[in-house]
């Protein structure tokens, strides 16, 4: 199961959305995505960016037996950002209308990321914003000591759950 949503951040260019997919499993960041615009299609470029991660490639029914968590924000139930969760073989699950619980993992890895980064540093651009999401994913994943996980890091649960040396 993975989860996507989606939050603000301010730059000197402006409002900038920010998308995060996240694994519920392992509480790793599997894709993060910022733009000037909060549209379908930069989730899409979001949930892209997920696929390529775990499976290291793109292309039709890769994901499948995955499911979607998302909240029922334009951009997850337009009929575009569903086609595509058809076409890559994951199911969609939406949480319940106004139960933000419901998507919880996805939910406190932003709030994570809005302590640790988006709250702490300004940002000229969108493009230097995306930086510093893909240097605190990484960082995220490889280094952030999670307790329902056993105190692991995601990058060592997800190694551990694939029977991988650490």
């Amino acid at each position: 199961m993975w989860a996507i949503d989606a939050t603000g951040c301010l730059t000197d260019e402006g409002n900038a959305a920010v998308f995060v997919v996240v694994d519920h499993c392992t509480g790793e960041c599997l894709g993060v995505h910022a733009a000037r615009r909060g549209t379908r299609k930069e989730a899409i470029e979001c949930l892209r960016e997920a696929v390529r991660f775990t499976k290291g490639r793109y292309e039709d029914k890769i994901a499948k037996d995955t499911k979607l968590r998302h909240d029922h924000g334009s951009q997850f139930i337009s009929h575009a950002f569903q086609y595509e969760l058809k076409t890559l073989g994951i199911e969609s699950s939406p949480s319940f209308v106004r139960q933000p619980e419901g998507n919880g993992c996805v939910e406190r890895f932003i709030r994570t990321l809005k302590e640790q980064l988006l709250w702490l540093q300004r940002f000229r651009t969108v493009a230097e914003l995306n930086r510093a999401l893909r240097d605190f994913a990484r960082r995220f994943n490889n280094h952030w000591i999670i307790g329902r996980i056993g105190y692991r890091t995601p990058a060592a649960h997800r190694r551990i759950l694939l029977g991988e040396a650490a």
